[in-house]
């Protein structure tokens, strides 16, 4: 039986949600309610019908890589992934089973932490026209694709509608002070280094991922989802080569689709087939599941 994506939600007795693209958080009073619904947005639009237990598979994700590292990165989470739900909450269990999150009331850092390994997407068009990435200069006789003599910490703006501006990390320490600049960017080039040496070896390239920090009692914590198909690009490593695009587990099948239609690419969107439904829920099931070794 078809199971229908989880698109909007509302908690009768709750404040109405701060409403993201895929995301809606509620205010609990002394902490918020992440919710991940089963949207799923492409050229920073919406589409109307998204992808069946999307959500679930970005928040089991992040609740996996915050148990391989919270014993050395603070993260905002509050309650793990099989704890019950408070009380207040228990009547929609239906609706957040599998797809919630506790956590801590952060003050998220204005900055998104990029970090990019491989030379792909905005960073390989600039790398044509001027051998950089981000202003950072790069080895001459790269390819689309390429693993970067090591990784580089891109930092970028956040955006509330359209598309996140990378800025060079001076203006990165301007916005948020030059001692929590260096400890985002260090932060966030161990995780990578740690998530990229876990992930190769279940079969899974991380190309490139942002992060978000946020502060909480006066210190850094990791904030946000971690290391899903959402935030991060996943190339298959027994079919890596680099020179061309990538095969990916994320929402690629999405971006070809809508490539092939005569639409300008703003509001609204059209409706998914759902042929391209079908293979990127597997896509993301399937990520899930190499990453942590088990299914979802």
């Amino acid at each position: 039986m078809p199971v229908t994506p989880l698109l909007t939600l509302d908690l009768p007795g709750f404040p109405p949600p701060k409403r993201g693209k895929v995301r809606e958080v509620f205010d609990l009073g002394d902490r918020l309610l992440f919710v991940a619904t089963d949207r799923i947005s492409a050229f920073d639009c919406v589409m109307p019908n998204g992808i069946p237990r999307k959500g679930e598979v970005l928040t089991q994700l992040s609740h996996f890589w915050f148990d391989l590292t919270g014993s050395w990165l603070p993260n905002h989470r509050l309650a793990q992934a099989g704890d019950p739900l408070p009380a207040a909450l228990a009547p929609f269990e239906a609706q957040l089973r599998g797809r919630s999150m506790i956590v801590k009331k952060a003050r998220p850092l204005p900055i998104e932490c990029v970090v990019r390994g491989y030379l792909a997407g905005s960073g390989w068009k600039e790398y044509q026209r001027s051998r950089t990435v981000c202003g950072i200069p790069l080895p001459d006789g790269l390819q689309e694709s390429s693993e970067l003599p090591e990784p580089v910490f891109t930092p970028a703006t956040k955006a509330e509608t359209g598309h996140d501006e990378n800025i060079p990390f001076s203006k990165a320490s301007e916005l948020v002070g030059a001692d929590i600049a260096e400890q985002a960017r260090d932060l966030s080039l161990k995780l990578y280094g740690f998530a990229r040496d876990h992930a190769r070896k279940r079969g899974i390239i991380i190309a490139d991922t942002k992060f978000e920090f946020g502060l909480f009692e006066g210190n850094l914590i990791l904030i946000d989802e971690v290391l899903t198909p959402d935030s991060s690009r996943f190339w298959p490593v027994d079919r890596y080569a680099p020179g061309r695009g990538q095969p990916s587990y994320d929402k690629q099948f999405v971006r070809d689709y809508l490539e092939t239609l005569v639409w300008d690419k703003t509001p609204p969107a059209p409706a998914l087939p759902a042929e391209v439904v079908a293979r990127t829920q597997a896509k993301y099931l399937e990520a899930y599941e190499l990453l942590t070794g088990r299914p979802l």
